[in-house]
């Protein structure tokens, strides 16, 4: 398969404007505007305002099975440290995970599928919001995405530092953890803090729970099992020679395995309700739910795979591949309709940096690779058909 270089020269340009001008989960409203205005200039129908800021293109080419593609198209609030022409023009916000190579390779997917059509079926490119953090994908779902546009199968991929250009990896399997997050109040009593025997100490109790909250992984989980609970913040007092009333604590919660993810959560709410109390301290817990594990099924993982193969070579296409503890909410999709996931290499001649880092930049010399795999699922999977 040759994808020309001047499809190349125009996805690369478009990648570049994206990035230079990102925009935070369900504000992308100049996203959104530029993937509709490339998407008509392609002749693809367009649904705008699914979920908010989401867009769904829509090519059709005689009667045939449905898939759908979907990007992620939101950026991140981190100020881009980078010294490049196409800079973030926006203060405190930056494409420092990709999603502008994502959307900009699923252009360059529906240009060159407009172009040759060597397919029969539907195609439904999804451009979804808010990937990060606020589950833009069950958003779109509860929209009516799967409703308004039925599809036999939809897939998605991630750039992914540690991965060379012009290889992938997709597993039969977990690619990806599920993603709760906990916020913790401890209540005590503030006094003087050269008095600390008239109060009851919030910090000590957050101290000793920050420690034993590592327990439940070490030693409460079997060691067969995956799971990790991270304190992130811990937010308490005001002055330095002053006890506090109060501490919050938050964090997150990742695991493979649903069961594994329940036990986290009651153990975390056992441990948060009985450790406390013998500092003087009570203890609340706010627990969310947020991504489910992202797992591949087994048909959809072949899919991939054998498209990739196709596209590029035995070789380049990696399995059984340690998933990653981060999270992803293409699981939200991947749920309701047979869903596979794989990730893209971005690693050139060094190292990329890593992914929500401040100086991050989509290897544009990935562009290729993945549009070739695309357009091999597409075609395998919409075969043409011939009278």
């Amino acid at each position: 398969m040759l994808i020309n270089e001047t499809l190349l020269g125009e996805v690369k340009q478009w990648r570049q404007h994206i990035h230079s001008q990102p925009e935070l989960g369900f504000k992308e409203f100049k996203t959104s505007s530029f993937i509709v205005d490339k998407l008509k200039s392609f002749g693809i129908e367009v649904h705008q305002g699914l979920g908010g800021t989401g867009v769904v293109g829509i090519l059709k080419n005689g009667s045939g099975p449905t898939i759908g593609i979907r990007a992620d198209i939101d950026a991140l609030p981190i100020k881009e440290q980078n010294d490049i022409e196409h800079k973030s023009t926006h203060e405190n916000c930056m494409h420092a995970c990709g999603h502008d190579g994502h959307t900009s390779v699923l252009l360059g997917t529906a240009k060159y599928l407009s172009q040759h059509k060597n397919f029969s079926g539907t195609i439904y490119f999804i451009f979804q919001p808010a990937e990060e953090v606020l589950g833009g994908a069950k958003a779109m779902i509860d929209d009516g995405l799967f409703d308004k546009f039925p599809m036999d199968a939809v897939y998605g991929l991630h750039n992914w530092p540690g991965l060379p250009v012009g290889e992938i990896a997709v597993n039969n399997g977990p690619m990806m953890a599920s993603f709760d997050t906990f916020e913790i109040t401890l209540t005590g009593k503030g006094t003087h803090a050269a008095m600390p025997h008239l109060g009851a100490d919030p910090i000590a109790a957050g101290a000793a729970l920050i420690t034993n909250i590592q327990s439940i992984v070490s030693r409460r989980i079997s060691p067969l099992k995956s799971g990790v609970i991270s304190v992130t913040q811990m937010n308490s007092g005001d002055t330095t020679n002053v006890i506090p009333d109060y501490a919050i604590l938050k964090g997150t919660v990742r695991s493979f395995d649903m069961d594994v993810r329940q036990s986290m959560q009651d153990m975390l709410t056992e441990m948060v309700t009985v450790l406390p109390p013998l500092y003087g301290v009570t203890g609340e817990m706010d627990y969310h739910i947020r991504y489910p594990v992202t797992t591949n099924d087994s048909q959809a993982y072949l899919e991939i795979k054998e498209a990739a193969t196709n596209a590029l070579g035995a070789d380049k296409v990696n399995t059984d591949v340690e998933p990653s503890m981060a999270s992803e909410d293409f699981s939200f999709m991947s749920q309701e309709v047979k869903g596979a996931y794989f990730w893209l290499g971005v690693d050139g001649s060094s190292p990329s940096k890593p992914l929500h880092n401040a100086a991050y930049d989509f290897n544009d010399d990935a562009i290729e690779t993945g549009i070739k795999v695309w357009v091999s699922l597409v075609e395998s999977q919409l075969p043409k058909m011939f009278a």
